[in-house]
Parts: C-alpha cells; structure tokens; sequence
C-alpha cells in the first residue's frame, strides 16, 4: 500500500512533464504583440497603396496565368512543347483582346460623333413628349420676354436725360482649360497603361512556361518537415482550384449575361446589339458598378438611334433586369458554391479594393479574398479569420 502511494507522485511528475514542456514549448504572448500586429498590417496595407503600379499588374498576371494554365497543359497533351504550348495561348488571348477592343473602339466612336447632334435629339424628343407644349421654363422665359417689351413701351415716350457712361473696363481671363496639358496628361496615361499591359502579358508568358517551378520551390522553403510540405501543396492546389474555378464562373455567367443581353437588344432593334451585349458582358465584371455602366451607355445608344424616351427605358430595363437576373442569382449562387463566404465579406471586401486600388481593386478583391480564406483554413493562427469569412 505505502509502495503504490508513493508511486502516484511520481507518476503523476512523469505525466506532468510532457504538458509542461508542451507548455514551455509555446511561447506566451506579450501585451505589446497584438499592437506591432496592427501595425504590421497597416504598414503593410499602406504598402499595397504607395505600390500599387506594381502590385496591381503582378495580381492580374498571377491571376490569368492561373486561368490559363489548364489550356496549356491540354496544349501539353497533344505533344507540344511547354514554349511552344504557352505561347501558342498568348496569341490566342491578344488576337480575341484585339477584336474585342476593336469592337468596342467602333461603337465609342460612333456615339462620339453623334454627340454633336445629340442636343437638337433631346430638344425634339422633348418638344414630342410635351405635344408640341412649351415647357416651364420656356413659359417662365416668354412671359419674362412680355414683361420687358411693356415696360420699354411705356417709358419710351419720355426722353432719358443722356448720361456719359464710362468705358467698360477690359478683364483678361486666364483659360481655366488647356488643351496642351490635357493632350499630355492623356498621352502619358495612355502610356502608363500600355507599359503595364506589357508587363501583365509578360508576366503571364513567362509565368505559363515556368509551370509548377514556383510551386516546388515554395515547397522546398518549408524546410524539411513532411508535414509542412503536405501543408503547403495542399493550400497551393486549393488556391489554383479556387481561382480557376472563380474564373470559369465569370467566364459562364458573362458569356450568359452577354447572349441574353444580345437577344433582348435585337429583339428591340438596336442597332450593332453584338457590340453592344459585348460591352455589357466586359463591364459586367466590375461588380455592382459594371451593370450601372452599361445601362447607362446602351440607353444613351437607343435614345441617339429611337429618338424616344420610351425605347430609351425600354433598353435600360432590359439590360438592367439581365443583369440582376445573372448577377444576383446565378452569379451568386456559383459565388457560394465556389467560393461558400458569406455577403457581408464579400460587399466589405469590395469597399476596401474600390479605396485600395480604385476599379482595379474592385476587379481584383474576390479573388484575393479567396486566396486569403484558403490559406486561413489551413494556418492555425488565421481560423478565425477563415470563419469570419465562411458563411
């Protein structure tokens, strides 16, 4: 009995002794580490900010190069060349980027030289909206015009008493307008943009014809724990999963929007409706601003081809309700399945890429988002921002 007592304390030391180690192991968490947390992230947001020449064409090039890898490893199949595979795409993606822009130049460029005449249309459609009836304020203007013709009738028989007034003094006003320096502000924002271009185009080949190289890589840094490396290729193919199926659902849901949206402008008469739904299907992708945009641009189009307030709403309705149709319900419905986050991040992710980086970052937000809760679920320290963002 007194054997087996004195046993239990030494039992007791002996399992005590891998919780404490286990204990001694983690390290305590000072006061002073969550406030260099904060700042961290927000050096670290500023960061994104003051770079954002940089970082916004390397995010749309790691993106497309995602997108469209799987084509290349098709290409791959059929015995070509990784090289020869990869730059097969990029030829494929310049010519469609060129048509499609092409298209859209066109349509622009008619609606620019039309505007001229745009003021006597809206006068006209005016005047047929009133049954040929002065407005009010062409009413107000008339009877202002009366009164000023009966009061010179009645004080023009009396003869005003000359009076010398002096000559008016000569203001020379500086232009408020510079065409010179808003043709070089355009030319080197034109610049800008094709030097980026460039540099995502670039950056997509040599991303495709480098394949997984990146990705052993970073499996090779995690140093040599087997379950690091399992860790790792597990968030790498998560992350390529997630993006590419984020992007096969933009690609259905436009090429969706853009048929119906095809369909009903033809079936109203609008004139070159294939451009037209083409634009819609390219806006689209902005979210909730993209659709605003094009309603406003195709309903200008009808009004300048219909001459009419109703063809005019007719069109703006019809391309609204197309796209609330896809956008709300079939975008958000393969949103969820895919990416399975709940609105709230989603709308606050949207907020946050429109002040970090303007429309680009609205164009970019969801799928950085989707980055983030992919590797939150697989970091200890991140879950609760991974439930944060889970439905």
């Amino acid at each position: 009995m007194d054997t087996a007592k004195n046993s239990n304390p030494i039992e007791q030391a002996g399992s005590a002794a891998p919780a404490q180690a286990e204990a001694a192991a983690v390290p305590a968490r000072r006061p002073g580490d969550t406030a260099l947390t904060i700042l961290a992230v927000l050096a670290f947001v500023f960061a994104l900010q003051w770079a954002r020449d940089f970082f916004i064409p390397l995010v749309f090039g790691i993106l497309i190069a995602y997108t469209l890898n799987p084509v290349v490893i098709w290409l791959e199949r059929l015995r070509l060349p990784r090289a020869l595979a990869s730059a097969v795409v990029m030829l494929a993606l310049l010519g469609s980027s060129t048509l499609v822009a092409s298209s859209v130049y066109n349509e622009a460029q008619a609606i620019m030289d039309e505007l001229p005449i745009a003021t006597y249309k809206l006068t006209s459609a005016l005047r047929r909206l009133d049954d040929g009836e002065q407005g009010p304020l062409d009413k107000l203007r008339s009877a202002a015009d009366a009164l000023k013709k009966a009061a010179n009738a009645d004080g023009g028989s009396a003869d005003p008493a000359p009076s010398v007034q002096p000559p008016p003094a000569v203001l020379i006003k500086q232009p408020d307008f510079d065409l010179n320096d808003w043709l070089l502000a355009g030319s080197k924002s034109a610049a800008a943009f094709i030097g980026q271009l460039t540099m995502v185009l670039f950056l997509v080949f040599f991303a495709l014809v480098s394949g997984n190289t990146f990705k052993r890589k970073l499996v090779k840094l995690t140093g040599p724990s087997l379950s690091n490396k399992k860790i790792t290729v597990q968030i790498l193919d998560d992350i390529n999963s997630s993006i590419q199926k984020y992007m096969l659902m933009l690609l259905v849901t436009n090429t969706m929007l853009g048929l119906l949206t095809w369909l009903a402008l033809h079936w109203i008469g609008l004139d070159n409706a294939g451009a037209w739904a083409l634009v819609a299907a390219l806006t689209h992708i902005i979210p909730y601003f993209g659709s605003m945009i094009a309603m406003t641009a195709i309903a200008f189009a009808a009004f300048l081809q219909f001459e009419s307030f109703s063809m005019m709403l007719l069109a703006a309705f019809a391309t609204l309700a197309i796209s609330t149709l896809v956008g709300m319900l079939v975008s958000t419905w393969m949103t969820g399945r895919i990416a399975k986050m709940n609105a709230m991040a989603v709308f606050v992710a949207l907020l946050f890429g429109a002040w970090l980086w303007g429309v680009w970052g609205m164009l970019l937000c969801v799928p950085v988002i989707v980055v983030i809760k992919v590797i939150s679920q697989h970091v200890e320290d991140l879950h609760a921002l991974a439930e944060l963002l889970s439905e």
